[in-house]
This record gives structure tokens, C-alpha cells and sequence, in this order.
């Protein structure tokens, strides 16, 4: 089998150039109530405020910057539940390119709405039952170019460019960070802060974070290979439900992350209730689940300074209120 091709600090700082201009540098934020909670400091980095919502913007543009205008040309197609459905449809608009997006019929309403209102075609599919490249496969075969939701060079080096922005600002502020928490799918947003992070501060420790369940990175982690999530399982973290670690995204965190947390849906509630209450944030259930792991005992935290990237905030105001009323 042919080695996958990594991407490095260099594609990062490329992916940085391409992008200047174009993205929110999302700052770094904290509440002193959450310092004397966990007993450190913890700096978040809100990539809801991020253009479409949350950080799938940089890899979706990247990626579509780095194919060649016949490329373009033809199209591109991808699948998703929501966020890099929403990045890759602000970027074909903005190249002037034909989107088509499959996404789960039971994708958050809103998440398909914007993703309609961008100009991009929507096929819905069974996200339980229906084979993801089966649905898009009719597309390629038109010609059409797959924009992979995170087990791409392109897209990882996109999404890393959020580790390079938090490495700045923390020398910027003064800090040295002890940590650095990320929101973990698929793994091309860990595997690509992780990069950066490890250039910057080779002892930083990188940590994932995953929906009880759906913890298939911190399992492959433990295993030493890629693993699959069991059936049967459901969550409120939409965004972040991947069936198994890329083998691109893997083999990156398998060398840079210090491991891989699982946290509940109800310890992901209190922590969106929390990011609400003294960050002033709404952050959905997936973007929320680095806040969630600062409960979970896992990371140390008493004395250090932690960065948490909050990845995301596209949830509708029925889902949100109802998490909220539950919390």
C-alpha cells in the first residue's frame, strides 16, 4: 500500500497565504469564572464566529484554490452533515463553480437551508443506511471533483492554518501553552492544528476530543490502527459523527496527539450552557465538546494554560433552546 501523503508546516503556511483576506482571525478569549472552575487558564478560540460558521471554511477553500481551473471547471462535489457542506458551497460561489453537497436527510434544517441559499445543489441521503461515495459517485463520473470533508492534504493543511493564528496569539499575550484542545471527527481539524502546534511548541500537548460513542479515534489510538465505530448509537453532536478516523488524519494524530477523550452528550450540554453563560458564545453540540472534556478529569489543568478550539456554531434556535432547557 502507498504511503499517504502528510502535510507539513510548509502546506500550512501556503494554505495561511491563499486564505489571508478571506477568513476571520478568530481571537483568543477567556472567562476568569471558568479559570477559577478548572484552575488554570483556558483560552478559547471561537471558530464560531468564523465565516459560514465554523472552521470547515479554510480547508473548503483551500482545496478548491489548489485545483486548477479546468478542474474547477467541472464542478465538485462532496458530502457532509452540515459545516463542510456549508464551507465547500461559500467557496465554489466564490470561484464561481457548480457545488453539489449530499447531505444526511436528517441534517439540521438550517445547516441545509444556508447550504441551498450559497447556490448548491442538495441530495439528501440515509446517513444510517446509505454509502456516502455510493451517493456522490454518479457525479465524479460526470467529472465532477471530490472535496473530501477532512481526509485530504489540502483540507488538513486549510485547517491548520487555526493552529498557526493560536500559535501567534499566544506568544502574542505571553503565554506558553501547556495544551491544546480540539473538536474531533473525522481528525483533519486535529491533524492539522496538530502540525502547526508541533512546529511551534514541540511540548504542547495535543488532545481530541469525540462524542461518547463515536470515539473511533481515541479506540484507533489505543488499538495502533484504524478502527470503526459500533451501529447503533446516536448523538447530539451532528457535525462530528464519522464513522472512522481518515488514513491521512490518522496517521498525523497518531504521532502528534498526546490522546483522545470521549465526553457525553449531557457533559457537551452543560458545557454549550456554560460557553453561553460566560463566553457569550452559542457553540453547537459538536463545536462545544473541547469545553465538555475540561470536566472529564482527563487533561490536567490546575496551574496550566490550556487553549480550547470551539469549532463551530450552527445550530438552530429549536435544537439550541431545547439543549439549553435541558442542560
Amino acid at each position: 500500500m502507498t504511503a499517504p501523503i502528510l502535510p507539513g508546516i510548509a502546506d500550512i503556511r501556503a494554505a495561511a497565504a491563499r486564505l489571508s483576506g478571506l477568513i476571520v482571525e478568530t481571537p483568543l478569549i477567556e472567562s476568569q469564572e471558568l479559570n477559577k472552575r478548572f484552575g488554570g487558564r483556558i483560552l478559547f478560540k471561537p471558530e464560531t464566529l468564523q465565516r459560514t460558521g465554523s472552521f470547515k471554511f479554510r480547508g473548503a477553500y483551500n482545496k478548491l484554490s489548489s485545483l486548477s481551473e479546468e478542474e474547477r471547471s467541472r464542478g465538485v462535489v462532496a458530502f457532509s452533515s452540515g459545516n463542510h457542506a456549508q464551507g465547500v458551497a461559500a467557496s465554489a460561489a466564490m470561484f464561481g463553480v457548480k457545488a453539489v453537497i449530499a447531505m444526511p436527510a436528517d441534517a439540521p434544517a438550517m445547516k441545509i437551508g444556508n447550504v441551498r441559499r450559497m447556490g448548491a445543489e442538495v441530495v439528501p441521503f440515509d446517513r444510517f443506511r446509505d454509502d456516502r461515495m455510493t451517493v456522490v459517485r454518479p457525479y465524479l463520473d460526470k467529472g465532477m471533483v471530490l472535496v473530501p470533508p477532512f481526509d485530504d492534504p489540502a483540507i488538513i493543511a486549510g485547517q491548520g492554518t487555526i493552529g498557526l493564528e493560536l500559535m501567534r496569539q499566544a506568544r502574542t499575550l505571553g503565554v506558553s501553552l501547556d495544551a491544546v484542545i480540539v473538536p474531533c471527527g473525522g481528525g483533519g481539524l486535529t491533524s492539522g492544528i496538530s502540525v502547526a502546534v508541533k512546529d511551534a511548541s514541540p511540548g504542547t500537548a495535543v488532545w481530541a476530543v469525540e462524542p461518547e460513542h463515536f470515539d473511533d479515534t481515541r479506540r484507533s489510538l489505543a488499538a495502533g490502527a484504524r478502527v470503526s465505530n459500533e451501529p447503533g448509537y446516536s448523538s447530539i453532536c451532528d457535525a462530528i459523527l464519522t464513522a472512522e478516523p481518515g488514513a491521512i488524519t490518522f496517521e498525523i494524530n497518531r504521532r502528534n496527539l498526546a490522546g483522545a477523550i470521549a465526553v457525553s452528550d449531557t457533559a457537551t450540554a452543560q458545557a454549550m450552557r456554560d460557553a453561553m453563560a460566560h463566553l457569550k458564545l452559542v457553540v453547537e453540540p459538536g463545536g462545544c465538546v473541547g469545553l465538555a472534556a475540561l470536566s472529564s478529569g482527563g487533561i490536567e489543568l490546575a496551574g496550566k494554560c490550556v487553549a480550547v478550539v470551539l469549532s463551530g456554531g450552527n445550530v438552530d434556535f429549536g435544537t439550541y433552546a431545547e439543549i439549553m432547557a435541558a442542560a
